[in-house]
Formats: structure tokens, C-alpha cells, sequence
């Protein structure tokens, strides 16, 4: 599985507002500076995690962003499943019909046990545990 970089962004957004040390919101221009994301792409970014309820928004000159939940209840996983949309590592794993072998074949179990072992990593990993890291 190779994430996209909407998976790999967000999760440095969020990370950059857990990490932060200037109380009040994070205005886009230094996270973007900070990150090396593109001013309009991270736009996007966080109009997604905005409804997703994982940052606020805050308009005028003192306006940015912050977390909108505890640093320590945001896991990679989430973040991942966000943004990839599918998070099996081959789709038959949740959908059997768009295969005609998934009832008998032997590889898919293998496939969901990835699939399971991979975003059970990715939920024990949250932006709190990323965020102390130097």
C-alpha cells in the first residue's frame, strides 16, 4: 500500500498543530512554510479534516487552525482511513463480489490479515506520540 500524499500532508498538519508552542490558532501561511505544503493544496487538506472534526478554524487576523480534539485521541489510522477511503489492502476484502473467487480463495484471508495487522499499527500511533518526537 503507498499512501497518498493527501495521507501523508494531513497527518503533517495535524502533527504541526499538536507541536505547536504559540497558543491560539496556526495561521495556514506558517503552517504551509513550516511543512513545505503548497498554500492551496493544504487548502483542501484541511477543509477535509475540518469536517471530519479533527481541527477548528478561526476567521479574521488573528485566524488559523487548531486541533479540535486531544492530540492523544487522533490516530494514524483514522487519519489513513480519511483519506485513502478503502482501507483494505485489496478490495475483495471487504467487498467478496467483485471477485468470483473470494469464497474459495486461498490468498484473501492473508489479505485481510494484513489488512487487519496494518491498521491495528496505524491505530496505536496517535498525532500526541508523533508530535513529542524529535
Amino acid at each position: 500500500m503507498k499512501l497518498s500524499t493527501r495521507s501523508r500532508y494531513g497527518t503533517r498538519i495535524l502533527v504541526e498543530l499538536a507541536a505547536q508552542t504559540v497558543a491560539g490558532p496556526m495561521p495556514v501561511s506558517r503552517i504551509s512554510r513550516n511543512q513545505g505544503i503548497p498554500v492551496k493544496y493544504m487548502e483542501q487538506l484541511i477543509r477535509k479534516l475540518k469536517s471530519a472534526g479533527l481541527i477548528d478554524s478561526v476567521r479574521g487576523a488573528r485566524g488559523g487552525h487548531t486541533l479540535a480534539r486531544d492530540a492523544a485521541t487522533i490516530s494514524l489510522g483514522e487519519i489513513v482511513r480519511l483519506f485513502e477511503g478503502q482501507s483494505e489492502l485489496v478490495e475483495c476484502v471487504s467487498s467478496p463480489t467483485v471477485c468470483d473467487k473470494a469464497n474459495t480463495c486461498r490468498v484473501r484471508s492473508a489479505w485481510k490479515n494484513a489488512t487487519e495487522a496494518l491498521f491495528k499499527e496505524l491505530d496505536n500511533v496517535t498525532i500526541a506520540d508523533l508530535a513529542c518526537k524529535k
